[in-house]
């Protein structure tokens, strides 16, 4: 047997690729094999042997036979059989698979912090605030001051905002209460400022006064660093308004309400220009646009107003809030160019950090019963209680002064200065229960309010989440209790399920109540009716005083009255139903007169014609 025998058996059922071979199609494989001598084998006489010597010797039987393992097999023609194969080079990165992998990273950073965008071309989310110096070529100071108040690392709403800002683009922002959306606008504002100029370049609209001198405040703070000027639309008596027309062209930020603004522009002697304003920034934008239609259709009219006085072409517009409603993002999509939507978590959902409960209270009685439950048990000052009208507020306020409670009350009736002096009390400490309205159920920041009660139940689920949201800022947690009767549960289901979405734990049965959609709608135009919180006896007015003189002299009661007013509202009718008739029958006459002057008309043409 040679070695081609030899080769034959050991490669039986193999191919071999002739070009890994290095073989010519028109060669043969060599014939001869070059077989490796094999070393001859010593046969040791020693019987018995040490386990050190054992297990020497099998160290080298191992190392011998990886050796042989090892060792190539070489033919005669130069050909190594088992010969490592090389490594393939990678592939180079492209510029599009760059961008591909940055938009995964992109992604996945953006769902870690729940942030949703909708846009083209959105720019990348922020990952810390010293970013903004190199990508975006903010001055170190401006950073500095941002990390001074507090902000030390951006929030999620932070994080997209400040890229898409900074580039220019117009955005609609929808985030949790207390979640950073005032400093998410004025920082990027007061970089694109730069040095102040005459005349105002960002004008800030929001829904309350209260709110307006917060976001002036804050925007004091953040600009400690830079020359820019703020100032605050007030006090437009007859005698003020060439003092604020002054201050509103010498400053580079305006704060007003739009009613306010509006006010200004329409008078004959103010000139004030807004052809500078680079940025139209819009604070709870769908408190805006909420209510009647008829209160909508005059914001949107102050607003347009707003909108052609900043005639600049340059101008872009930011709008902010805490829920997201189907009138704001209607009005963005048809007025707004290359907009970006940001959403952060649950889009109108309340707060997380805020423990949220619900108390059957049976009736208006109840509910004073149950506060002042509350109160024995022990409060954690400051809370806030919300009531739907400034009616029942003076009511509590009454009942709960003698309670020996340090409560205080705010709302549309009360004047400026009251209302400036009771929210500056509130917020040093010196206030714990205010009992408020509507007014501050929106953007006011009242850091380390422990407790929301909503003593009146809320007319929508958007206002529980504003209500609820006064709790649970900055990450600190709060607790919110919710007091609701019979007459309550035409809106319990979706304050329920609101409270479910934020992770609260919610009784089934509320969860599938049936929803009556024009009650609702009602309830939303106009609060209901609800019996009187005072239980302390009252003076009658003047009204019913007189009311009750006129009944003693006629010596009517209030039936007999009403009967006479029923057979005179019937005797009207009648009286406009015969007007109507008559006016018909005048119009039919006129008409036919008309009809026969035209036939005359005709007539006489023909006979002049025939002629």
């Amino acid at each position: 047997m040679d070695a081609y025998d030899i080769f034959k058996k050991l490669t039986k059922g193999l191919t071999f690729k002739h070009r890994v071979l290095g073989i010519k199609n028109n060669e043969q494989p060599s014939k001869s094999l070059e077989v490796p001598k094999k070393e001859e084998i010593k046969v040791k006489t020693e019987f018995i042997k040490d386990e050190s010597d054992c297990s020497n010797n099998s160290d080298i039987s191992e190392s011998e036979g990886s050796d042989s393992e090892n060792a190539d097999i070489q033919l005669v023609d130069g050909v190594i059989i088992g010969e490592k194969k090389r490594k393939k080079k990678k592939k180079e990165k492209t510029e599009d698979l760059q961008k591909k992998l940055d938009l995964e990273e992109q992604n996945r950073f953006r769902n870690e912090h729940g942030i949703k965008v909708v846009g083209r071309h959105v720019p990348p989310a922020l990952k810390q605030f010293s970013d903004l110096m190199p990508l975006y070529n903010v001055s170190p100071s401006l950073v500095d001051t941002v990390i001074q108040c507090g902000y030390t690392e951006p929030t999620p709403v932070q994080r997209q905002t400040l890229p898409c800002m900074l580039e220019d683009r117009q955005i609609l922002a929808c985030a949790p209460t207390g979640s950073g959306k005032t400093a998410a606008f004025l920082l990027p504002i007061l970089h694109t400022l730069g040095a102040p100029q005459g005349g105002p370049r960002v004008l800030i609209l929001c829904p309350t006064r209260e709110l307006a001198h917060q976001i002036y405040r804050e925007a004091l703070r953040l600009s400690a660093s830079t020359e820019l000027r703020c100032s605050v639309v007030r006090n437009l008596k007859e005698s003020k308004v060439k003092e604020r027309e002054a201050t509103i062209r010498k400053s580079d930020i305006v704060i007003s309400t739009p009613n306010r603004l509006c006010y200004l522009l329409n008078q004959d002697n103010v000139n004030i220009t807004l052809d500078k304003v680079r940025w139209l920034i819009i604070d709870e934008a769908d408190k805006l646009f909420e209510g009647s239609a008829e209160q909508a259709s005059d914001f949107r009219q102050q607003l347009d107003q707003i909108m052609s006085c900043c005639g600049s072409k340059q101008r872009r517009v930011a709008m902010f809030s805490a829920t997201h409603t189907p009138a704001v993002a209607k009005w963005t999509r048809h007025n707004l160019r290359g907009l970006i939507n940001i959403t952060v978590g649950q889009r109108n959902a309340a707060t997380n950090l805020v423990d949220q409960e619900l108390l059957f209270c049976g009736n208006e009685n109840g509910k004073l019963v149950a506060f002042r439950q509350l109160v024995q048990k022990g409060l954690k000052p400051p809370v806030l209680v919300f009531v739907q009208s400034k009616d029942r507020a003076k009511q509590l306020f009454k009942e709960l002064i003698y309670d020996g409670i340090n409560v205080d009350v705010i709302h549309a009736d009360r004047t400026q200065a009251q209302r400036d002096n009771v929210v500056r009390s509130f917020r040093v400490g010196r206030i714990w229960v205010l009992i408020c309205t509507e007014l501050m159920g929106r953007g006011i920041d009242f850091r380390g309010v422990n407790l929301v009660i909503n003593y009146d139940f809320p007319p929508s689920a958007i206002a529980y989440i504003h209500r609820v949201g006064r709790a649970g800022r900055a990450g600190q947690r709060g607790r919110a209790i919710t007091f609701f009767t019979q007459d309550d549960v035409v809106n319990l289901r979706s304050i329920a399920s609101v409270m479910k979405q934020s992770g609260c734990v919610v009784p089934e049965y509320m969860l599938k109540l049936k929803q009556d959609p024009n009650k609702r709608k009602k309830l939303m135009k106009k609060a209901p009716r609800r019996d009187k919180i005072s239980t302390l006896l009252e003076k009658p007015s003047k009204r019913k005083l007189e009311s009750d003189k006129e009944t003693e002299q006629t010596g009517k009661s209030k039936d007999a009255v009403a009967v006479k007013n029923s057979k005179a509202s019937k005797l009207r009718k009648i009286n406009n139903v015969q007007r109507n008739k008559n006016k018909d029958k005048k119009n039919i006459n006129k008409s036919n007169n008309s009809k026969k002057r035209k036939k005359n008309v005709v007539a006489d043409k023909v006979k002049k014609v025939k002629k």
